[in-house]
């Protein structure tokens, strides 16, 4: 795999099986990633800066790479006391209706995005108030449902695009 902007997981590991549902109340496990490339990106729908911009960013990417049939986008919640499938379409419908939102039982969520390396922590603010604090990197999951790729902030359209138009398919 030759992406000039990502960080390779060398070697790529496997994602470890998980039991969430999607943004439509599907159930959306490991064997959901098999067979295409994903994109995987974790924040909630609250969050009032760094999630709109990625997902912004991740969109740009995608616009104008034509045929992404192989390619999915995936979020995945890390507040889902809030973030029902129900928020999550509604908030992904932002960005793009194909995109696909996770949320679930707070030990899948950890399963999952531990598996990937993706922190979070619950802060809170007051009276009962809290934000999220989550990574901020964008996982790349290869077809065979392996940790392969991330990139990290500051990200960029352009670079991005670059490096997802050079995904063999799968």
């Amino acid at each position: 795999l030759s992406l000039q902007h990502a960080r390779i997981a060398d070697p790529p590991w496997p994602v470890a099986a998980f039991e969430l549902v999607d943004h439509t109340g599907a159930p959306f496990s490991r064997n959901e990633l098999m067979g295409h490339w994903t994109i995987l990106f974790s924040g909630f729908t609250h969050c009032p800066d760094v999630c709109p911009a990625t997902l912004g960013i991740l969109r740009a990417a995608q616009h104008g790479l034509g045929d992404t049939r192989s390619l999915r986008t995936v979020f995945v919640s890390v507040d889902p006391q809030r973030d029902t499938p129900e928020r999550l379409a509604e908030y992904l419908a932002w960005f793009d209706e194909d995109w696909i939102g996770l949320t679930g039982e707070r030990d899948e969520l950890e399963r999952l995005l531990g598996s990937v390396q993706m922190a979070y922590v619950r802060v809170p603010t007051g009276n009962g108030e809290y934000t999220m604090d989550h990574a901020t990197a964008v996982a790349l999951i290869d077809p065979s449902g392996r940790m392969t790729a991330y990139w990290r902030p500051p990200l960029d359209a352009a670079m991005l695009r670059n490096d997802l138009s050079a995904l063999p398919e799968p």
